[in-house]
């Protein structure tokens, strides 16, 4: 597959159902594949190279660029605000389109304005880091943040298209790169033992679209037979119970511009999650070869208290997703507390 020349996957949703195409270059050529004839609003945040969005916004007969501040603090209601106000000021209608090209922050905020102007128009995702193309990207999740709270004020919104193009990953930073890879290496626990052989003995670099490609289908698989999580969709939470809880207490976020990204926080939160000691053995080893971090210190109370309001945790009880071996998963339904000894704290 080192000749890998694009792809396409279709996301089966019945009259929601979208295309995800994978190839080098698919960026510029986003008028093959959807109707730029009408007003586009492109969604990008000050981090992302300004060429991107300008590429999208030269294809459009009509398009204003739209600029939100880089970080996680940009998933607010005062900027989602803001966005729709420009949105308006256009004058976009029902029958126009929003085209996100960033990543996830981006992908969840545009998506979700997408989701509530005028009911709901048109939204195509152009994700541009490892994380979004491999994770967010796809799956019609789309939500903003409230207070501390991540992702609690959304909308389930499925993409018209989604254009993933790894040339655009040649500007990310390196720890960015490897922050997205977390969710490929999740993929491949859950359910993908030749992808974590990538991971092991691979070339990463070289194969990055093998890899990106993958993790989506996988991806693609699960939402496809439960889109709301009601079920199956959970083992997507692989790591990020207590991933989501050490972010909350060390991630980077707001003011705070040292600590960890999601993807570190996700891989450092599925360690406890993997039952069999010579497989957590073997994650270890990845994340040594990938420059993921393999342990950190943080005030275990406070991640508890964080775990405490997420919102998968309902009366006192989170359902965790467990990893006894490669390729398979199990759910468990447990007191919040019981997360006290998978973080190492005692009863």
């Amino acid at each position: 597959m080192s000749d890998f020349i694009g792809t396409k996957l279709t996301m089966n949703l019945g009259e929601r159902s979208y295309d995800i195409i994978l190839k080098n270059g698919a960026l510029e050529n986003l008028y093959q594949f959807a109707r730029l004839d009408r007003k586009v609003a492109v969604v990008t945040d000050s981090g992302v190279p300004a060429q991107y969005a300008q590429r999208v916004a030269d294809q459009c007969r009509d398009a204003v660029i739209i600029t939100v501040p880089q970080g996680e603090a940009s998933k607010s209601f005062k900027i989602l605000e803001t966005l729709l106000k420009q949105m308006l000021d256009f004058h976009m209608g029902r029958g126009d389109l929003v085209v996100a090209v960033g990543g996830g922050v981006v992908g969840d905020l545009a998506g979700f304005a997408a989701s509530i102007y005028m009911r709901g128009i048109d939204f195509i995702n152009c994700p541009t880091t490892t994380l979004s193309m491999i994770d967010s990207s796809i799956g019609g999740k789309t939500a903003v943040d409230l207070g501390d709270t991540k992702n609690i004020v959304g909308a389930f919104w499925q993409p018209k298209l989604v254009i993933v193009d790894p040339d655009t990953l040649a500007t990310l930073p390196r720890r960015h790169y490897i922050n997205g890879l977390a969710e490929a290496v999740k993929a491949s626990l859950l359910a993908d033992p030749e992808l974590f052989a990538i991971f092991e003995k691979g070339d990463i670099d070289g194969q990055i679209n093998e890899i990106i490609y993958r993790s989506l289908r996988f991806k693609k698989n699960i939402v496809e037979q439960d889109e709301t999580e009601h079920g199956m969709r959970k083992a997507l939470n692989f790591g990020h119970t207590i991933g989501h809880g050490i972010e909350a207490v060390k991630g980077i976020k707001g003011r705070r511009t040292v600590g960890l990204f999601h993807g570190e926080c996700v891989a450092l939160g599925m360690l406890p999650m993997i039952e069999s000691k010579a497989l957590q053995k073997r994650v270890r080893a990845v994340y040594r070869r990938l420059g993921l971090p393999l342990r950190t210190t943080y005030n275990k109370e406070k991640v508890l208290a964080e775990m405490l309001h997420d919102k998968k945790a309902q009366g006192g009880q989170i359902t965790i997703i467990k990893v006894p071996g490669l390729g398979c998963w199990r759910a468990e339904t447990i007191p919040v507390e019981g997360l006290r000894p998978l973080l190492g704290m005692e009863e």
